[in-house]
């Protein structure tokens, strides 16, 4: 078509070469070197016949010299950076598979030791003394949350392999879900202030991880007293978890929610990464708010199964 062109306009080459060096392009970036080369002998013709058809000079003709050779070097040069960069996506693509299946396969196995872990530490509050029952219950709930913190890993995973995550949706008492939850941390310095009326249609178990997830963080890095409240605002509910100390510096708020984004010695970056993932997951959302002093993590869940 552009030999044709070419002749068609009476042998005008300026309007020829701009458009090898684009087609020659876009065959690097769809195509291997090989064929990029074999180019060359229909791209010379094309250039070069409509020009000798139309009695061109010696010096328009001779700058297909110039022209073919700048448009394969171009050619060449995408190419190799096209397959670099399309064999450092295939090499992340097995990384995150394999990321993935190590993930999983680790929240499945850890299942069954601690089910035995469990079981021995009811066996042992049964037979055991009144005084050592109580941190009998903290390891029996403590190794309960492991395991559900597992099988939350295996949903995750699974969320990023197909973007859904099946909920066990229930009408719950907002208050004794947060005061359940609470039992998981250290409860010293946290308030609840929630009506006793109020019911929320979520997961409990997905729930419960929500809020062990920001309680722990305004414990860690924030300052008492700690407080989570819940209201119905609308068509949502809006939970919030609030601390007293110093707040998220502003060059961090962007990446609170982000996975990894922000970590410490005592963390991995993934806690508010859940949190968003699981308030989506129940048709909500996760933002942060500067509460002065200290801050304030608010999570919106629908209100109903509307």
């Amino acid at each position: 078509m552009l030999g044709f062109s070419t002749w068609a306009f009476g042998g005008v080459a300026a309007g020829t070469g701009p458009f090898l060096v684009l087609l020659y392009t876009w065959a690097a970036l769809h195509f291997s070197r090989a064929l990029v080369c074999a180019l060359v002998v229909p791209a010379t013709l094309a250039y070069l016949v409509p020009l000798i058809v139309t009695g061109q000079p010696p010096a328009v003709l001779g700058s297909g010299f110039i022209l073919l050779p700048v448009a394969l070097g171009i050619a060449l040069l995408v190419q190799a950076q096209a397959q670099h960069l399309r064999a450092e996506r295939e090499r992340l693509a097995r990384l995150e598979q394999w990321r993935g299946s190590l993930i999983s396969t680790l929240a499945h196995d850890v299942r069954s030791p601690l089910a035995t872990v469990q079981m021995t530490l009811e066996e042992l509050k049964n037979t055991s003394a009144a005084e050592v029952r109580p941190m009998l219950d903290a390891a029996i709930r403590q190794t309960g949350r492991i395991a559900r913190l597992a099988t939350g890993l295996l949903d995750l995973s699974r969320i990023e392999a197909t973007g859904t995550l099946r909920l066990n949706r229930q009408w719950l008492p907002a208050g004794d879900l947060v005061r359940e939850a609470l039992s998981y941390v250290r409860p010293d310095g946290v308030t609840v202030d929630i009506d006793a009326g109020l019911t929320i249609w979520v997961d409990p178990e997905r729930f419960e991880q929500i809020v062990v997830n920001l309680v722990a963080n305004a414990l860690r890095y924030g300052q008492p007293p700690v407080t989570v409240r819940a209201a119905a605002d609308g068509p949502v509910v809006r939970i919030e978890v609030r601390d007293h100390g110093p707040g998220v510096p502003e060059e961090l708020r962007p990446r609170l929610f982000t996975r990894f984004g922000v970590g410490g010695p005592d963390g991995t970056g993934l806690g508010l990464w859940i949190v968003r993932q699981l308030a989506e997951a129940h048709g909500g959302a996760a933002h942060y708010e500067p509460a002065g002093p200290g801050a304030r993590f608010v999570i919106t869940v629908t209100a109903g199964p509307r």
